[in-house]
Order: structure tokens, then sequence, then C-alpha cells
């Protein structure tokens, strides 16, 4: 009876571009966008990144529209190709369904910052094998020789990350983490990631059957989430700060993260709060999630 129920429900559930169309979505986004050619911006660009997604298309609507109104508070594109942010499903158990859950990506994160207009410089990479010359033995500071071929630098392992800004007034910061120290926190922080799982992954001893429990871009892009991991470490402690009044304004991605506001059309904050964030005030960026 139980499998019967969830095939009717499945057939039952429109398809999102047929969802984000009717009046009642439709109405919400334009109380929350009030700008016409935005909101068919904002409709085309995110029924494109769901159309080129097969496992979005699971989700709930609600929480898909959710998670990309958050992009789009932020100015930020839902495009993957772009990947500034990525609505990544997820299993919702007690609601017995799936639900998309928004997650900043490491571009998207220098896009934030390099708003507020206080940075002549921004970058984030990974440390090739040889590159690292350890710290200096005055200041502690990491030294680096890069590997100039980029051909022979893309086929050597990845020993660590380096993240770096220089202010307007020529002050800067750099930020190494070895990839051991990277592997450690996220299996400390990340629930979703484990670091003997990945291992066994990347050494191909994980049945096919099972590779539906590793969707967490910790497994699918742990350079990515290393990236975005270091920037969020460098800015939080040395770069840019944002008042607590924007931190308080962050806290509605909170409700984003359950989204079942959305889905029930009952919201307990103004929606119009989304299109009103200052992009210049919006670091150091809380994290919305950690797979």
């Amino acid at each position: 009876m139980a499998t019967y129920n969830n095939q009717l429900q499945s057939q039952q559930k429109p398809k999102f571009s047929v969802a984000i169309t009717t009046k009642g979505y439709q109405s919400l986004i334009a109380n929350t966008l009030r700008d016409p050619a935005r909101v068919r911006r904002f409709t085309a660009s995110i029924t494109s990144a769901v159309a080129v997604n097969p496992a979005l298309q699971e989700c709930d609507a609600g929480t898909i529209l959710a998670g990309a109104l958050l992009g789009e508070s932020l100015n930020l594109s839902p495009s993957p190709q772009l990947g500034q942010y990525y609505l990544v499903p997820f299993k919702n158990r007690k609601a017995n369904k799936i639900d998309a859950q928004f997650v900043l990506a490491y571009k998207g994160y220098i896009q934030l910052a390099l708003r507020c207009g206080q940075y002549a410089d921004l970058d984030v990479t990974e440390i090739k094998q040889g590159e690292y010359l350890g710290k200096d033995s005055m200041t502690g500071k990491p030294k680096f020789q890069f590997i100039e071929d980029d051909d022979q630098r893309d086929a050597l392992p990845t020993v660590g990350y380096m993240a770096y800004f220089e202010y307007m007034n020529g002050f800067r910061k750099v930020l190494y983490w070895s990839k051991e120290k990277m592997m450690n926190h996220a299996d400390t922080y990340s629930k979703a990631f484990s670091r003997q799982k990945y291992e066994e992954l990347l050494a191909g001893k994980i049945p096919e059957s099972e590779m539906w429990k590793y969707s967490s871009f910790w497994y699918k892009s742990f350079d990515d989430m290393a990236k975005k991991t270091m920037l969020r470490q460098l800015i939080s402690r040395w770069g840019v700060t944002a008042s607590a009044k924007m931190c308080r304004w962050l806290s509605v991605t909170t409700l984003v993260r359950s989204s079942h506001w959305l889905a029930s059309g009952i919201c307990p904050v103004p929606l119009s709060l989304f299109a009103t964030i200052p992009m210049a005030a919006l670091l150091p960026l809380p994290p919305v999630t950690c797979i």
C-alpha cells in the first residue's frame, strides 16, 4: 500500500516547469522581486537550470523555488556552467519527499566578496606536489614556488590549498592548509562526509548500487568544497566583516533550509526581504549548509 501511495504521489506531482508557471508561484515570485523583467529572467534561468538536471526535477518544487530565491537575492546565477551556487537534492525522510537545498559554491563566495569594493585581488587554488616550500622562519607565512607549465602542473597530485586576498590599501593575507588538514576538517564538521568512505570511493571499492549515498559535494567535488572552506576561513578571520544587523538578515537562510514555509504558502517573515539585502554587506557569510 505504501509503495502504491508513493507511486500515486509521484504521478500527481507536477513538473517544476509546470509548477513555476502556476498562478500561486508566479504571484509569489512577482511579489518578491517586484520587477516584471526580473521575474521573467528569474523564471527562465531557474527553469533552464532544473531542465538540465534530472535529479533536481525529482525535488519538491517549493524547495527549488526557495533556494532559487535565495540565490537571486544574492544576485547569483543558477547556471551550472557558472558554478556560483547549486541546488542539491536530498531525501527528506520526515516528509517522505526529495527537497532541494541551497549550497553556495566557492565562485559565488568570490563574487560576493569582490562586490564589497574592498578587495584589489582575491583567489583560491590547489597547491600541487613540490609547490609548497614551507613557512618563513621569521614570519611564519607560507612560501610557494608555482610550476609554470600548466599541463605539467595539472598532472601532479594536490597536496594542499591556498587562499589569499589583497585590499585596495595594499594589505595582503595568505592562508594555506594541507590536504590532510582539509580532509580532517571535512570529516569532523560535515555530517555527510566520511574520510574512510571517501578513500574507499577513490579506490573504486563502493558498489554502483550504493553510489547514491555519496551525493555530497565533498564526495563529488572535494577540491571545490575545499576552496570554499579556504575562502570562508580566510575572510571570516581577516577579511571585511558584516555588521551584526546584516548577519541577522542572513538568518533567513535558515528558513530556506527547511523550506516548509514556502511549500505551505506561509512565510514567517516578509518575502520582500529576499530582494532588499544590500550586496556590499554580506561578508562573512555563515555556512548555509555543510554537505
